[in-house]
Parts: C-alpha cells; sequence; structure tokens
C-alpha cells in the first residue's frame, strides 16, 4: 500500500488557537491584536476576543469609529481614574483587626500623579467636556443616556454628544501624549 504524500502542511497556530468557539447567547465580542504571553520574541500578536458589551470606548475601536490614539487616551484616562479614585475597598484581611475602625491609607505617589493628570485634563477639556468623559468612560453611558440625563431626547442632540466625545478624545490623546497637535489637525480635515 503506497501512502500519497501529504501536501498542506500543519498549521501551528491553530493548535494554540485560544478563541472561545461558543459566545454567549447576548454576548457583544470583537476580535483584537495582543501581545503573545507566550512568544518567545517581543512583538509577537496573536488574536484575542474582547467584550464589548459594557465597554463604550471598546466598541467605538471596534467598529473603527474612533482612531488608536484616541483609544488609548482614553484607555489612560481610565487608568489615572482608577488609580486615582480611593472609594470603597476591599478588606484586607492579612492586616491585624483592632477595633472595627480603618484607618486610611496614606495617598501613594501614582495616585498624587494620577490626580495632578486629572486636573490638568479637566482644564483642557472644560467643565462640559470633563463631565462628557466622566459619563461615557467611567459611567458608562450611551449617548442616548447621557441626553436623558440632560433632558435633551433628540438625535440632533445624540449626534451633538458624539461630536464633542470624539473631541474630547482627541484631546485626551494630546494631554496623555499618543498624538501631536499636527496629527489632530490632519484627522479633523479628513472628516
Amino acid at each position: 500500500m503506497v501512502r500519497a504524500r501529504r501536501t498542506k502542511s500543519y498549521k501551528l497556530a491553530q493548535i494554540y488557537d485560544r478563541r472561545s468557539r461558543e459566545v454567549p447567547f447576548n454576548a457583544e465580542v470583537a476580535e483584537v491584536e495582543v501581545d503573545n504571553p507566550l512568544a518567545l520574541d517581543s512583538g509577537e500578536k496573536i488574536l484575542a476576543i474582547r467584550s464589548i458589551r459594557n465597554d463604550p470606548l471598546g466598541r467605538l475601536h471596534a467598529h473603527h469609529q474612533i482612531d488608536e490614539a484616541q483609544y488609548r487616551g482614553g484607555r489612560a484616562f481610565q487608568d489615572d481614574w482608577e488609580r486615582a479614585e480611593r472609594g470603597p475597598q476591599a478588606v484586607d484581611t492579612t492586616r491585624e483587626y483592632v477595633d472595627g475602625t480603618g484607618t486610611r491609607e496614606p495617598v501613594t505617589e501614582s495616585q498624587r500623579q494620577a490626580v495632578l493628570r486629572l486636573n490638568r485634563v479637566e482644564r483642557e477639556l472644560g467643565t462640559d467636556g470633563a463631565a462628557l468623559v466622566h459619563d461615557v468612560l467611567v459611567l458608562g453611558l450611551t449617548m442616548d443616556q447621557i441626553g436623558q440625563r440632560r433632558a435633551v431626547r433628540t438625535q440632533r442632540w445624540n449626534d451633538y454628544f458624539g461630536r464633542r466625545f470624539r473631541e474630547c478624545l482627541d484631546r485626551l490623546a494630546l494631554v496623555y501624549g499618543f498624538a501631536t497637535e499636527a496629527g489632530t489637525q490632519r484627522a479633523d480635515r479628513r472628516r
């Protein structure tokens, strides 16, 4: 019995394909290229699936409505907000229990730097822009929900909030150093 020689090569990439084959019924996902955590060479990328269900910034980026600099500027703002926020924290079981009164942790240098960057962002965006960015990036509201909170429920207002939010993302990209002034002017001309 003579066996035919195999003409197809094995694709090793399929062996390490970690993408989910079964997606939940109500899932909203998008493929994204990320750094390979198991790569031997730096800079290797793999495809992963990211949930965009409760992520307005990720949804805009996945649908190519914002560019990479705007996306990274928005993520940097979210990172600073999380770092600077000093809200309810989990109970630290490693600390000695005394009488139930929690002492406040001292402000760390990274928290202080995050607050300084957020103050600069608020000055750059203005009160209305900062409130809009907070509503979308921190609270996760849609433009329709923002309009409802401000008692304006027309499509014209939703379009205005969308344009204003993209302008704020442009400014965030500048503040955090992901874009230059010349780059944003070229992008404005293309729109």
